[in-house]
């Protein structure tokens, strides 16, 4: 599986800086705010289909692994 650095981008051209999925101008935090308001992973991949399911499942699986390890 791939860390977070390689998931997400930020550069200044794309947003601003705003951390986004690597290769798309999507924000990361659109699909937390997506998740968070109790939306699907489908609804998100619907409406954003520049950003693949295997990126959406890796930056969970990235977060988790980063909040689950042992302090």
């Amino acid at each position: 599986m791939s860390s977070s650095k390689e998931l997400i981008e930020r550069r200044k051209d794309i947003l601003g800086g705003t951390p986004v999925f690597k290769g798309t101008r999507v924000p990361v935090r659109t699909f937390f705010e997506y998740l968070e308001a109790g939306h699907s992973l489908n609804e998100f991949l619907e409406d954003f289909p520049t950003v693949s399911r295997q990126q959406a499942i890796d930056i969970l699986e990235s977060f988790k692994d980063q909040l689950l390890q042992p302090q």
